[in-house]
């Protein structure tokens, strides 16, 4: 079998997986009471039988709005689609529980699964499984990632997951520098000195305790001076001095 045909095979198995999440009625289900379609749901859950949980979670949703196990059921299937990898479906779960709850016991945890849904959804298999490189990622699914996070820690500074929340931010962040340092340095190497003092400025300016500060600092020093902006470059050489005494330029 040929590259291009085992490829087009692997595209439809992967579309009919994401299709079948959603392969099946409501109405079919309504023989259960919203009781057992929450523990039907919540066991298929527990077995990684993702597709099945979907289908007895949305079904409580449907059936059963105003049941208390509703608002449960919409927790929960927040985190069965993000083991799906149905990422579209878990960020929207997510987003219509914050907006239902927007105090609610879980919604911290609701934040906490966008943040980790826009960090891993644009990434590759391949990605997930090696290390990843700054230049291979989508800098706005990370900033939406860290603005998540960020959000989880503000407005719920005592949960569970506001520790882990804000390990993954400093990773992000180091992410991030990484790739607005790499930019720098292909300015600058082009001889393009304002474009590369503005990228490096960012890194200064909000991505603060990234371990790319001083290599930030160093090209913007060097682009003033190619610039022959004197006072801005001895602006910076202070800011470097001041922070990094043992460093030379």
């Amino acid at each position: 079998m040929n590259i291009s045909k085992t490829l087009l095979i692997c595209a439809g198995v992967l579309m009919l997986t994401a299709c079948a999440t959603k392969d099946y009625s409501a109405e079919s289900l309504k023989h259960y009471t919203a009781k057992q379609l929450l523990t039907t749901g919540e066991q298929a859950l527990a077995k990684h039988n993702y597709k099945d949980s979907i289908k007895y979670l949305e079904a409580i949703d449907a059936l059963y709005p105003f049941d208390p196990e509703a608002k449960q059921s919409q927790i929960d299937v927040i985190y069965a689609y993000y083991k799906a990898e149905d990422y579209a479906s878990a960020l929207g779960a997510a987003d219509r529980y914050i907006h239902l709850y927007p105090s609610g016991e879980h919604t911290d945890y609701a934040y906490y699964v966008k943040g980790l849904v826009n960090f891993e959804k644009d990434r590759t298999w391949l990605q997930r499984i090696h290390p990843t490189h700054a230049e291979e990622l989508d800098l706005s699914t990370l900033q939406d990632s860290f603005v998540d996070f960020e959000t989880l820690i503000k407005l719920f500074p005592k949960s569970v997951y506001a520790k882990d929340a804000e390990k993954r931010m400093l990773h992000i962040r180091d992410l991030l520098a990484s790739r607005e340092l790499q930019t720098a340095k292909f300015y600058f190497d082009r001889k393009a000195y304002i474009a590369a003092a503005n990228r490096a400025s960012y890194i200064i300016k909000h991505l603060e305790g990234a371990p790319q500060v001083l290599d930030a600092l160093k090209i913007m020093f060097k682009s003033y001076r190619a610039l022959g902006a004197e006072k801005q470059a001895n602006d910076v050489l202070r800011i470097l001095q001041m922070n990094f005494p043992k460093e030379h330029v």
